[in-house]
């Protein structure tokens, strides 16, 4: 089963020398400021229950369309069971991805739902956000995909990824979830 959810990013643009917005300073907010859309980065990240396997991707715009191309790869039509929750951008995964899909919205459903949850998803989000800022005091946005890789990585190391493993990696080649 793998599990599906968003977790989002203030966006950031450390190191930049040219901001395209006001500078914040020692974490300060500008008036109004950090509720629109376009102050966020969107991550999609997805788990296989009882698996390290992961799928992390930073998404332009948290729609159906991005969310069927980032999961494209991740999925095996017919055999594959979604679990998600009633966000918008995953109502047409069974269609698109050929996939059965199952939504759980705890508000609806209540809180103890023992076979369709994204409690697994969720730890993920907890892990990597508690890794990015207070491990490495936040990262630039433009590097996100770079850290989500690296975590990855890392997730993947506790089951014993080899030094060779690692310098595959870091050359491009994929040497996880696969």
């Amino acid at each position: 089963m793998l599990e599906v959810d968003e977790t989002f990013f203030l966006e950031s643009q450390k190191g930049s020398r040219k901001l395209t917005r006001p500078a914040r300073y020692r974490g300060d907010r500008a008036k109004g400021a950090g509720r629109k859309a376009g102050d966020w980065v969107t991550v999609l990240v997805g788990r296989v229950r009882g698996q390290p396997y992961t799928v992390d991707k930073v998404l332009g715009k948290l729609s159906g369309a991005e969310v069927t191309a980032a999961l494209k790869d991740a999925i095996k039509p017919g055999e594959t069971v979604v679990c998600t929750d009633g966000h918008s951008a995953f109502l047409r995964h069974d269609k698109m991805l050929g996939v059965e899909t199952r939504y759980f919205v705890a508000s609806y459903h209540g809180h103890t739902n023992k076979t369709f949850h994204v409690q697994t998803a969720n730890n993920y989000h907890e892990q990597l956000k508690t890794w990015i800022q207070r491990g490495l005091r936040g990262v630039a946005s433009k590097n996100l995909p770079n850290y989500l890789a690296w975590h990855r990585l890392m997730t993947w190391n506790r089951g014993g990824l080899s030094t060779f493993d690692v310098l595959r990696s870091a050359l491009g080649q994929q040497v996880i979830n696969i």
